[in-house]
């Protein structure tokens, strides 16, 4: 071969790797990724290409492939299949890398390579042609492409490992709020906004109190993931500890931020607190830098209440006020995070105003006002965590 012949071919194996490495796993999904290598080698090495993978559970973690990993259990629905569970079967057991080649009287060539990464094997790739067998450079390209293919599935593999790691402490952290007295009718939503995660820093809480009272909490840790779903569970417990000795709602937040504030640690968090007293038919409230709450009368029609908001939760700084006001049976009250009704770009007043300005089916169930109020300010596809209640005192 002539050394313009050879810088030719060398040419063309740099761009082939070039390409290869352009449009093989461009995501952190392992279907993807299989595709996208099927679709790679189709292009121009072969006429039709497929990838079988080993389940998750036969890729070990830190064994190497001659520990006998199995094949896949799952018959193909083509002749190649026993040659592709043979090539699994036998670069698991054999542990190295091979190329297996087929053309038996003008039937098309078959070469199945290995997806082998870091030295674990994690499928075959499966190759065919109708005009004949692969040349060297071509096989090349594909053991290439399979072994670039590979470290993504690897990676692949490993994310998603770890998402179910976060989607299980998710789960241990993710509860649903305590069950008021009779007396209070009670309906809860929590919609994150990032669907792969199950909670973030939103949370809502009911607390029964003596003499037929009940504590309603709406929360929300600064910041988003797994991180503030872990202080959110640490407001939520000291907030019950400082809750059981009955205190008025600015004294409970009071309590609350002496608490958290010891720890530089915690993240800043905003909390709204509403006392229901059915006996009475009034509510108490009291805002550490929370939206305030709306009231929905018996006629649909909303109301914002005036709660003064103090700082934050976790600054140390106190100044909580108290705010009284009538909640009979006919009332609605609404209380939510700041994700329903925020949007970018736009004041929070107008926000709010939007929300006052909703006129709701008149005597509607809790439940019912929920769904209908997150449908109307489109609550289901918001950029940030959303966590509403609605609470209603039951007449005698």
């Amino acid at each position: 071969m002539s050394a313009s012949s050879t810088g030719h071919a060398e040419r063309a194996r740099l761009r082939a790797a070039e390409e290869a490495a352009e449009r093989i796993g461009t995501t952190l999904d392992a279907r993807t990724t299989c595709t996208e290598l099927a679709r790679f080698v189709c292009r121009s090495l072969c006429d039709a290409a497929a990838v079988e993978l080993l389940p998750d559970d036969a890729v070990p973690d830190d064994a190497a492939p001659d520990d006998g990993v199995p094949a896949a259990e799952h018959p193909a629905a083509d002749p190649a299949a026993a040659v592709a569970r043979a090539t699994l079967h036998r670069v698991a057991t054999e542990g190295r890398a091979h190329l297996l080649e087929a053309d038996r009287g003008g039937a098309p060539a078959l070469v199945s390579v290995p997806l082998l990464a870091h030295g674990h094997l994690h499928g075959v790739l499966r190759a065919a042609r109708a005009d004949g067998g692969f040349t060297a450079d071509e096989t090349a390209t594909l053991h290439h492409a399979a072994r670039l293919a590979a470290v993504h599935l690897a990676h692949a593999r490993r994310h998603a490992a770890a998402r179910r790691t976060a989607l299980d402490l998710q789960r241990a952290l993710l509860a649903e709020p305590g069950r008021p007295h009779p007396n209070v009718e009670l309906a809860t939503r929590y919609l994150p906004a990032d669907r792969g995660a199950l909670v973030g820093g939103d949370w809502c809480e009911a607390i029964r109190l003596h003499y037929g009272r009940t504590l309603l909490v709406m929360g929300d840790v600064m910041g988003h993931g797994l991180e503030a779903a872990v202080e959110m569970s640490a407001y939520r417990a000291a907030l019950r500890y400082v809750a059981s000795a009955e205190l008025p709602p600015h004294r409970v937040l009071r309590q609350l931020d002496a608490v958290v504030s010891r720890d530089d640690r915690r993240r800043p968090a905003t909390c709204l607190l509403a006392q229901l007293d059915p006996a009475r038919s009034i509510a108490s409230f009291a805002s550490a830098g929370h939206l305030p709450p709306v009231v929905f009368g018996a006629d649909g029609s909303a109301r914002l209440l005036a709660v003064p908001a103090g700082p934050p939760l976790g600054t140390g700084a106190g100044g909580y006020e108290l705010v009284t006001s009538a909640l009979t049976p006919a009332d609605t009250l609404l209380m939510f995070t700041d994700g329903l009704v925020e949007r970018r770009g736009e004041d929070i007043d107008a926000s709010l105003s939007r929300l006052a300005g909703l006129r709701l089916p008149a005597g509607a169930a809790p439940a019912d006002l929920l769904d209908e109020a997150l449908r109307r300010l489109g609550g289901r596809h918001v950029e940030d965590d959303v966590a509403v209640l609605a609470a209603r005192i039951r007449g005698r």
